[in-house]
């Protein structure tokens, strides 16, 4: 959520921002219900000032005649107050749903687009395997190695789900041990910024296993609770199962003062992903590629304002590093207004080479919300000089497991149907050299 003062004080830079990510929010009606909420509040807060006073002038008068003057004023007045609160509570619900609707307004460097069309591919690297027959695309490579079993979780569950087996599960975690070594090693970390010049403390982070269901009021906190027709709800318990580690690894310093000596704060976060996939019928039916449920190894980080934009950087390079390590090309793209988040104030996605799909998809993403969410969820830090602020917040995929499976079967598959571990995973696997 933006800060009301910096909405009033950039309000064409806040509508026009809204604007261009396709949010419709009238900015000109939030500030006269802000002005309305001021003036109803001030109203308020003077009639209760009032009453105090009187209250104390009652305990001192000794006038037993005014006094009953006095308490029968007094009534009238706590009477008038009552419908004033009631008329601000409504008040403060109308200015606070708009509020809400309010997207972040993006860095200078976020080009326009109307949706995906407008993004900006960055930086590549690496060589896209040639291969000497047709390649083919996971679904079959994972079906003829009986690794990926859609059918049978088609009968026990239904349509986009799957059963994992044998060295592609044992595949699944040597990606997520691999991951959790570079992760929490502070050597590898520093190499790492070193080697793309940030200027940043490489701090591991910390491994966490998440709740996978998290309550409708910190959800909207965090501002990923809509679209609301993709995220599965339980009625009964009033709970959403997550769509990613991030939505409860994000709310874990509610309401919180952190120490700046403590930042940043850093967090990986392992947990099923949760989603309808509403509006996708028809759309990537095969394979493992869009699914209800799948794995996701997510990195979440509190670090102070001066230093988000690094922090992000940090990120993103931590991907790179990743996926150069297990050797899949792939594509930095700096996303659009139109195509990013509303809490995002910039986003950087990777999409990977897919050679059965002929063409790149996405598997990372990296989102900076600076202090969007933290303002909706209280997360500050004190500064040494005394100084309480908001915290800056970024979110960023490590490892969507069954979009990497996807690259590393396509992008490793030999002739004979079989698929060579990457060099890198191979201490993981028993020492196996190929799937098969």
């Amino acid at each position: 959520m933006l800060d009301i003062k910096f909405i009033r004080d950039n309000k064409n830079i806040v509508q026009e921002g809204a604007k261009k990510k396709g949010v419709d929010v009238d900015i000109e009606k939030l500030i006269m219900l802000d002005d309305q909420r001021l003036k109803e509040l001030k109203e308020v807060e003077d009639l209760r000032s009032e009453v105090n006073r009187v209250s104390n002038d009652i305990s001192r008068d000794q006038d037993s005649a005014l006094k009953i003057q006095l308490i029968e004023e007094m009534r009238t007045v706590k009477e008038d107050i009552k419908e004033k609160e009631e008329k601000l509570r409504k008040t403060i619900e109308v200015w606070q749903k708009i509020m809400l609707q309010v997207p972040n307004v993006t860095s200078p460097d976020v080009p326009e687009g109307p949706d995906e069309s407008g993004n900006v591919v960055i930086r590549s690297w690496g060589e896209k395997p040639t291969f000497d027959f047709t390649p083919k695309e996971h679904c079959e490579i994972g079906e003829k190695l009986r690794m990926i079993d859609n059918q049978t979780a088609a009968e026990v569950s239904g349509a986009r789900f799957t059963y994992l087996k044998g060295d592609l599960v044992l595949l699944q975690f040597a990606l997520l041990n691999f991951l959790l070594e570079i992760l929490t090693n502070t050597e590898t970390l520093e190499k790492i910024a070193k080697e793309k010049n940030i200027n940043i403390n490489p701090k591991p982070f910390i491994p966490v296993i998440p709740p996978f269901m998290i309550k409708p009021n910190i959800y909207l906190k965090m501002a990923r609770l809509e679209p609301k027709e993709d995220k599965y709800h339980l009625e009964i318990d009033d709970m959403y199962l997550i769509g990613s580690a991030e939505h409860t690894l994000g709310p874990m310093h509610m309401n919180q003062i952190l120490n700046e000596k403590e930042m940043p704060i850093r967090y990986v976060g392992y947990s099923p992903a949760f989603r309808k996939e509403a509006g996708s019928y028809g759309k990537d039916t095969k394979g493992i590629l869009r699914m209800h449920q799948f794995e996701k190894l997510e990195m979440e980080t509190f670090c102070l304002p001066e230093n988000s934009i690094q922090e992000q950087e940090f990120l993103v390079a931590i991907q790179e590093y990743f996926l150069q390590m297990i050797k899949l090309p792939y594509q930095v793209v700096l996303i659009c207004t139109g195509d990013m988040g509303k809490p995002d104030f910039r986003q950087i996605d990777i999409n990977t080479w897919m050679p059965g799909q002929n063409a790149y998809r996405e598997t990372h993403t990296a989102d900076l919300m600076t202090s969007f969410q933290s303002r909706r969820l209280n997360t500050r830090v004190k500064r040494t000089n005394g100084k309480i602020e908001l915290v800056h917040m970024n979110d960023a995929t490590i490892c969507a497991v069954g979009r990497t499976l996807i690259a590393i079967l396509e992008n490793y598959q030999q002739a004979d149907g079989t698929v060579k571990i990457p060099e890198v995973l191979k201490k993981y696997m028993n020492g196996k050299n190929f799937i098969k």
